[in-house]
């Protein structure tokens, strides 16, 4: 049986990896800008102007999301958020995306990249990425209540890690996921290899 004292301390330890997880408003200064478009236009590829080069992937009805170098590390920021996309002339849908579209932005990387993406949510509800395919930490995974506490309305989290699988691969929530999927919360990962 779990004593009142038990319970406390416990809570306590959750609500502290949940502070320290989230980023202070000190840190939120930081933050690359996030970037977002309200068209579903495909969009030239991004060229690499630093980090590692690759070959960039065209994105069909959609674009790569830009980063910035930050002492080695490719930094990016992924903004969850509703958003409407016009399907037809006339028809538009109220989806959930990234960044103003669904599916969400591309996110290409060599293989090697130390990265760091900050996902700021904006959604009604929490939510979290998982990284489909990577090799990552457990702490990574965004498997909101599992290894990593959900990422409150209004609040950002930090996700850093290591691409060190190339391929093509996915985003999506591991929060809500039947709904948040649903809803078009999804977006490619490619993770070029590198060529020493």
């Amino acid at each position: 049986m779990v004593s009142r004292r038990d319970f406390f301390l416990g809570a306590s330890a959750i609500t502290a990896a949940v502070a320290t997880s989230a980023v202070s408003r000190v840190s939120l200064a930081g933050i690359p800008e996030a970037v977002s478009q309200g068209s579903a236009d495909t969009q030239p590829p991004l060229q690499p102007q630093n980090g590692r080069p690759y070959n960039p992937v065209v994105t069909l009805n959609g674009w790569t999301l830009p980063w910035r170098m930050n002492n080695g590390v490719k930094e990016f920021h992924l903004v969850a958020e509703p958003v409407v996309r016009e399907l037809a002339p006339g028809y538009k849908a109220h989806l959930w995306g990234y960044n103003g579209q669904s599916p969400g932005r591309t996110i290409e990387v060599v293989e090697g990249d130390r990265v760091r993406i900050f996902v700021t949510n904006k959604l009604p509800e929490h939510t979290s990425i998982h990284w489909h395919g990577q090799r990552l930490p457990n702490g990574m995974d965004g498997v909101a209540g599992l290894n990593q506490p959900a990422i409150p309305v209004g609040k950002t989290f930090v996700y850093e890690f290591v691409a060190r699988r190339p391929g093509t691969f996915m985003y999506h929530p591991h929060a809500d996921e039947m709904v948040q999927m649903a809803m078009g919360m999804m977006g490619f990962w490619v993770t070029h290899p590198r060529f020493c």
